[in-house]
């Protein structure tokens, strides 16, 4: 296969050509390298593997020819230098904070987050002597007020879960850096195909690869793409260690998502926006999350920051829980899942499942409110989606 330098490429033409390195078998499509470790040649290779003084596979737990043909892949399309694949996002945020804190550092983190990385840095992190500010998503002073000179790094979900509020990527960047905080920017709503945050200064970009890089449901994963420094000397240490490991299948069908993935958000973004659209004109729902309506706080921000609006909607209804819970009930199509960034559209109620281990005072801070449900708009026709909400409307 010949030596092509993939950055001169489009993105489009990365998600399908760039990290494949063919076999001698000369082979089309990505093999599966499954295997748990690797023949070295001799007594003398093998220690110049183990000691990282001569490149190559050792052990699957942290290098695997499929896991590594993922990895190349997402980091080029993210515009980062390099990327570390891990079993889940939630063990990709783990790493990132087991790489980069120890006891006594400070995190601000935006109170829009999914529920478990809430709890993630409060009773895990706090477990082991580092404290967690939450802060407004949109509210920049609070982010700089809330740094302390013992702040590692500012985290972010945008747009944010969800609620859909969209934060100043650039702005926070600068706020980082003038204190010296690392600015770390979950991009699972966007992916690398409507947002760049790498080119808006961020500094670590996070990845559930379980939502819209599979886009079927199928695998859970998860990415951290950083530069060569801070993977090297944090993440793939514990990453090594630590065994949060991506399987080889399972990268395997992530390779295979990132080929279709700018089709498919394309295709998402659409339907979502016209779905938005016509919730505005049904008389249960008293307001829409969607940062493609003028009506959004966000709008012009989301317009310069993403290349389109993403494929989430929230909205709120006046009926509260009970309405929201008649609503979701009465689909008949839409699957009732927790999960986004499906071809299938899904419908949760984000105050009793995702967020519904937080306390009811971290749930009114975040601003998810009972009559609160979230639509991830899948690719099925949208008059057949908008016929299957209107059964609880």
């Amino acid at each position: 296969m010949k030596d092509i330098d993939w950055k001169n490429y489009g993105l489009e033409t990365q998600a399908i050509r760039a990290g494949q390195h063919r076999t001698h078998e000369d082979e089309h499509s990505l093999p599966i390298f499954a295997t748990s470790s690797y023949v070295f040649k001799n007594a003398e290779e093998a220690s110049l593997r183990f000691t990282g003084q001569k490149p190559g596979n050792i052990y699957s737990r942290f290098t695997n020819p499929t896991v590594n043909a993922f990895q190349e892949r997402l980091a080029l399309m993210e515009g980062g230098e390099r990327c570390l694949a891990f079993a889940s996002g939630m063990a990709a945020i783990l790493a990132v904070g087991m790489g980069l804190l120890k006891a006594g550092d400070h995190v601000v983190c935006s109170r829009g987050v999914f529920g478990n990385t809430v709890l993630l840095f409060q009773n895990y992190f706090g477990k082991f002597g580092v404290e967690t500010d939450f802060v407004d998503l949109i509210d920049t002073a609070a982010w700089e007020v809330a740094i302390k000179p013992n702040t590692r790094f500012l985290f972010l979900e945008t747009p944010s879960n969800p609620l859909i509020e969209i934060a100043d990527i650039e702005l926070l960047a600068t706020i980082a850096h003038k204190h010296g905080c690392l600015l770390i920017v979950d991009n699972c709503f966007c992916t690398p195909v409507l947002q760049k945050p790498f080119a808006l200064g961020a500094d670590i970009v996070i990845h559930s690869a379980t939502k819209y890089i599979d886009g079927q449901g199928r695998c859970v994963g998860g990415a951290v793409i950083a530069s060569n420094e801070i993977i090297e000397k944090s993440i793939y240490p514990y990453l090594r260690t630590g065994g949060a490991t991506m399987s080889p299948f399972n990268a395997w069908v992530f390779l295979s998502g990132l080929e279709t993935l700018a089709v498919r958000m394309k295709a998402h973004c659409d339907s979502a926006f016209e779905l938005a659209k016509w919730l505005e004109q049904c008389p249960a729902v008293s307001k829409i999350h969607y940062p493609g309506l003028v009506t959004h706080p966000q709008h012009e921000l989301a317009k310069r920051q993403q290349s389109h609006f993403g494929g989430i909607v929230s909205f709120e209804l006046h009926g509260g829980k009970e309405q929201a819970w008649k609503l979701i009930d009465a689909t008949e199509m839409i699957s009732i899942t927790a999960n986004l960034g499906d071809v299938k559209t899904t419908i949760t109620h984000p105050a009793t499942t995702t967020h519904g281990r937080l306390t009811p005072e971290v749930r009114e801070l975040a601003g998810i409110k009972d009559g609160l449900v979230r639509i991830s708009v899948g690719l099925e026709s949208i008059e057949d989606i908008k016929r299957d909400l209107a059964r609880g409307l």
